[in-house]
Formats: C-alpha cells, structure tokens, sequence
C-alpha cells in the first residue's frame, strides 16, 4: 500500500477509513470550512425561505487546467450560472468529487482552492458533497458534480412562454472563447496574445438586471455547450417563434475568430462559460445594454423575436444578405465542459 504522506491520490483515499478522512481533514474540509459545512453530517442543515431553484451539472473537461481558469470553478461558475438563469439568487451547492487513482495532490489542492475561491466570489456556499476513487484508467484525473439551491428573486419571472415577439435579444460578451481556450490547449496552438477562457459567475449581473426591470426581463440561458446557436435553436423550438440576428453585432474577438478559421469552426457553435442570452421587453433594451456593458464592453444587442418565420433563425449579414442558421448536428467540441 501506498504511504499515506504521498504525493497523489490511491484507492485507500477513497475507502472510508483513515487515510479518507485524513483527505477530508486536510484538504477539503480544511479549505472549504464554513459553519455549515463543519457540522460533518451526511447533508447539510439549512433553513431556506421563498421559491426555490434546483439545479445540478457534472464536468468532465479536458484538460483540467486551461487558461483563464480549471475545472474546480468551472463547476461551480456553471452551477451558479444555472440558478441565475432561472430568476435565482444562489445559496448552497454540493460537491462531489470522482478522483482517478495516482491523481496528484498538489494539483488536487489547487482545484479545492479554486472551488472555495470561485464560491467566496459568487458569495454560495459548498454545504455537502461526497468523494470517490476509482482505478487508474477508470476516469481522467477527476470528475466533479455541483449541485446547487437558490432562491427565486421576487421580481423575477424568467419562463420561455413570457417571450414576445418584437423582444430584444442580448448577448452580455463576445462569444467562444472558452471553446477557443480549450482547444488551443489541446492543439498546442500558440497566438499573438493567450485566448483566455471566459468562465465566471453571472449572478451578481442578473441580479441587477432583475432588480431594476423585473418580469420585462423575459429569459435567460447561459449558452455553454453547443454556444450560442444552439442556446438561441433551443428558444425558438420551444416558443415556436423565429429571430432574425445581425451578424455584425455578433462579438468574437480576433484572436478566437482566427482559432476558429484555423481550426475550421464556426465560433456561433463554440461553447461558452460566461455567456448569457436575456431577452427583454423592446422598451427597456438600451437600459439592459448599458447594465451589461458596464461589465463588458462586447455586451450587445443581436437581434429580435419574430413571428414570421416560427422556429427558424434569420442571420442577417453587413452587405444585406441573409441566411438560415442550422442547427448543430453532432458534437463539435467534446469534453468542453
């Protein structure tokens, strides 16, 4: 057996017996403490009033660490982010952790850190989770599940049947970086300036957009895997009404359109991590845009609702023509997320 004073992580971690709990103690306990949390029951004791939000996401992503950030606050950015989505002000997520045998401790600890660092950000707390261990060659590295509660902001009333046609549709960034940053890792491929990831948590922003227009805020979806086509086919399947989008006001930054163009992708189908769709009441769009470009200056207005062409996407180009934007068929970027 493996010493316990090792540098990785082996199935005794994994076993419930002492050299478990001295991971738990250590590592993640020690860094995830709250009051909560320290009560070291099977769940977790909290007291919630109000409508809730539930939601749960595993991560498989590879490379684990990429540029602009790690698996740890991926999980819970996308967990956050999700409970945003639904009109939520998160408060609690769970942690589970699948942990491949000979994964190292010190990268362990660093992605522990980053979860306690991502949550203190996004102001939630890591209340339960569980921690398992499985054989080499029977995961890659780790594997993390987060799942999260929230409670739903009294103004808020974020339902796909609320859309309406004339609605704005805004993008709060420019789009694919976090696809780009991925794929730039795994390709080795080296550009003028570092193509960073784009994940963060969404829900200090939703928040003030909710507070300040409340139920003119009409929808909200992160667009993460499959980006931001699939996010906005998923809308107009599910309304049954069309967009017509101008490309130009489609932000991509230079450095991910040229990784695209090299890597033969289109960057509207590249996943994101710190992307949301809101669409809106007309009347309140220039509002909605300035909140969003005080926090990103890419943040714009693509286009609006239609009835005239139900569940299909117009692209209207600079130059006047226009065109149907499909569907994603098939999985471009697998183990994006």
């Amino acid at each position: 057996m493996e010493s316990s004073n090792s540098e990785a992580i082996y199935l005794h971690h994994g076993s419930g017996g002492e050299h478990m709990t001295q991971l738990l103690n250590d590592v993640i306990l020690k860094i995830l403490k709250n009051d909560i949390l320290d009560v070291r029951h099977d769940g977790a004791f909290i007291n919630l009033q109000g409508n809730l939000a539930f939601s749960t996401d595993s991560y498989v992503i590879s490379p684990i660490f990429f540029k602009g950030g790690n698996i740890g606050e991926l999980a819970v950015n996308g967990t956050v982010n999700d409970l945003s989505m639904c009109g939520a002000i998160p408060k609690y997520l769970s942690l589970s952790l699948i942990i491949e045998e000979g994964f190292s401790l010190d990268e362990f600890t660093q992605i522990i850190k980053s979860i306690k660092s991502a949550a203190d950000k996004a102001g939630v707390f890591i209340v339960t989770g569980d921690t398992k261990v499985v054989e080499r060659g029977k995961g890659d590295k780790i594997y993390i599940n987060t799942s999260g509660i929230g409670i739903i902001h009294e103004k808020a009333d974020i339902k796909i049947r609320n859309i309406l046609e004339n609605d704005a549709i805004l993008v709060n960034g420019a789009i694919a970086s976090h696809g780009m940053a991925i794929m730039s890792e795994r390709e080795g491929l080296q550009f003028e300036s570092d193509i960073l990831s784009d994940t963060t948590n969404l829900n200090e922003i939703v928040l003030e957009l909710i507070e300040k227009h409340g139920n003119k805020i009409h929808f909200l979806r992160d667009a993460t895997r499959g980006g931001l086509a699939s996010v906005l086919h998923e809308i107009v399947t599910e309304s049954n009404f069309g967009m017509n989008l101008l490309d130009e006001n489609i932000n991509v930054e230079n450095q991910v359109r040229s990784a695209c163009e090299l890597l033969g992708l289109d960057p509207l189908y590249v996943a994101n991590e710190g992307i949301f769709v809101c669409i809106v009441d007309a009347d309140i769009k220039d509002e909605v845009l300035a909140i969003l470009q005080k926090t990103n200056p890419n943040a714009s207005c693509i286009g609006f609702v239609t009835q005239d062409h139900p569940s299909k996407i117009i692209v209207e180009s600079a130059f006047g023509g226009k065109r149907v934007l499909s569907p994603l068929i098939g999985e471009q970027l697998p183990r994006i997320c």
